[in-house]
């Protein structure tokens, strides 16, 4: 498929899983009735964002959560990256995203590779690592629209993720997040658009819509952002989904006027980190 019609859904999350899954699936459906291919879920969609719930609504796969997203999925016959929730692995947790096709297969699952570990000075603290354990996997997946590669939040931070992820194949790159109203302001959109911009992708951005009234409040502000680094789309703070069309075409001729991909030194680069790691 050449074109298609994506869908980023910022939805409320509440403490109440039955809720939460609800709403995710009413709103799926009405992304699904206005001609989405692909529709996106922001991070910890099930769940409050809170290391006190993580292991409270952490679900084994296949759970609760990721049989309904199965079932969406096939019903409405769309791919659907089905943001991330706990996911409990034996005696771990993992902030893990699945990925369904149309059939509602399991086509991919993301672990979250980097945690959101940080303490800034009159602003946000939070230690994912205190409950949830990291991931050690670059994801792509291979979709009827093309290759589509993960990440999840923090993993935004870490250009090299992403140019892996690009040289894998990746036209787009999906995002299930949630900043926080300390780096959101800073971070969020330049982050977005330097991730677009440094690999000639697609990048589309799902976070939760924004609550006052919680312990951790999301920026909001879900994005789909082009290959060129222009926002096509802000879902702003409230309850939202946004849509836009993925051009396969645009990707190419990005690159084709601007050939990064191709002028890489991977060798440079390759060589010289080698040379600093004996030192």
């Amino acid at each position: 498929m050449q074109k298609y019609k994506i869908a980023v859904v910022q939805m409320s999350v509440v403490d109440n899983k039955f809720e939460n899954i609800k709403k995710a699936k009413d709103m799926i459906k009405k992304a699904a009735e206005n001609g989405a291919n692909l529709v996106v879920l922001p991070e910890i969609f099930n769940s409050p964002y809170s290391n006190s719930c993580f292991p409270v609504y952490a679900e084994k796969f296949p759970g609760e959560t990721s049989m309904e997203m199965m079932a969406i999925a096939k019903e409405y016959s769309i791919i659907l990256v089905a943001g991330s929730i706990p996911e409990r692995d034996g005696n771990k947790i993992f902030n893990t995203s699945y990925i369904y096709n149309e059939f509602g297969e399991l086509i991919g699952r993301h672990r979250k590779v980097h945690l959101f570990d940080i303490n800034i000075k009159d602003g946000q603290y939070f230690k994912e690592s205190e409950v949830l354990t990291a991931g050690d996997n670059f994801t792509i997946v291979e979709t009827s629209v093309g290759k589509i590669g993960i990440g999840i939040c923090y993993d935004v931070r870490f250009p090299e993720y992403f140019r892996i992820l690009s040289e894998m194949g990746a036209e787009l790159i999906l995002l299930p997040a949630a900043f926080n109203m300390t780096t959101g302001p800073a971070h969020w959109e330049i982050s977005l658009r330097m991730r677009a911009v440094d690999n000639q992708v697609y990048i589309a951005a799902a976070a939760p819509a924004r609550d006052e009234e919680q312990s951790y409040i999301s920026y909001a502000n879900s994005m789909i952002v082009d290959p060129w680094g222009k926002v096509l789309e802000n879902a702003g703070i409230n309850e939202n989904i946004i849509y836009s069309f993925i051009d396969r075409k645009k990707i190419s001729e990005v690159r084709e006027q601007l050939p990064l991909i191709k002028h890489r030194r991977k060798d440079l680069y390759e060589l010289k980190a080698i040379n600093l790691s004996d030192k």
